[in-house]
């Protein structure tokens, strides 16, 4: 186990403690200078635009639970119960996986051009919708980027799922069918229960990394349009690379981790409450 620990060590818990120790401090590019305390948590918190990543990242994380979370779910569900034809399902909904992201990012952003010339707006108009902004839009930047994100790893985590599914004792559905317990029965006395534990650590799994976005609003948006699709993650990089404020960028980062260390925390507990249910 020596050489793993080497590489956590080295790669994770380092550059983390680091960085926590080096927020309290006045940045000359990367290396430290005075010690200030507090100031770089100040400026941080202060920033007119603290709020508005924050609650970004937060309409993320929500979006993303309501497209990219439960319909995998609902699918896995679905093709387990499917007697004919998994094995092209499972195929099929992988396929958008295996397009590299960078290129998944660029194809999606043609896709959303906002004239009506681009592709949904084509099909937009031909159903009689007018051609909508979708990345210029406040209220739909970050719902396009959501379903950007769904589309490429939708097979992924509906593999996820269903394999957990597999896990799951056949002698128990066979005892349910005997009893006369129909789909809906299975699902909620059986499925749900035994798969609880995987679906909690696949939600707090993609929280924390929703909530910590960045190279898709970099590549999409740059954060526009006036910041309406600006995240945690992105600004972070902002205030590192662009903006030479390193410091703010250790503190936010400090923060960040704080926020998804008490959402880590809360999974733990609840977990060990559903491991002594079950």
């Amino acid at each position: 186990m020596i050489p793993t620990l080497l590489i956590i060590y080295f790669f994770i818990w380092r550059p983390q403690i680091i960085g926590v120790a080096r927020s309290f401090f006045n940045m000359k590019g990367y290396n430290k200078a005075e010690f200030i305390g507090l100031k770089n948590y100040a400026r941080v918190l202060s920033d007119p635009d603290f709020v508005r990543m924050i609650w970004n990242s937060v309409q993320y994380v929500l979006w993303s639970i309501v497209i990219g979370f439960v319909p995998p779910v609902i699918l896995a569900v679905f093709i387990n119960e499917l007697r004919r034809g998994k094995g092209f399902f499972r195929v099929a909904l992988y396929l958008p996986g295996i397009v590299p992201g960078i290129v998944a990012m660029l194809l999606w952003k043609m896709i959303y051009v906002p004239d009506q010339y681009g592709l949904l707006n084509m099909a937009l108009t031909k159903l009689g919708i007018p051609a909508q902004q979708f990345l210029n839009s406040p209220h739909l930047v970050i719902p396009c980027i959501i379903l950007m994100l769904t589309w490429n790893g939708f097979g992924g985590s509906v593999l996820y799922f269903y394999t957990a599914l597999q896990s799951t004792s056949t002698e128990l559905y066979e005892a349910a069918i005997i009893d006369g317990a129909g789909m809906r029965a299975r699902l909620w006395h059986v499925t749900i229960p035994h798969i609880s534990g995987v679906i909690l650590l696949n939600l707090v799994q993609q929280i924390i990394n929703i909530f910590q976005i960045s190279d898709v609003v970099m590549t999409m948006t740059g954060g526009g349009p006036n910041n309406a699709s600006l995240s945690v993650g992105y600004q972070i990089y902002k205030l590192g690379f662009f903006q030479n404020r390193v410091g703010e960028s250790l503190a936010l980062g400090t923060v960040t981790f704080i926020l998804l260390m008490a959402a880590t925390m809360f999974y733990f507990k609840l977990n060990r409450r559903i491991e002594e249910n079950y």
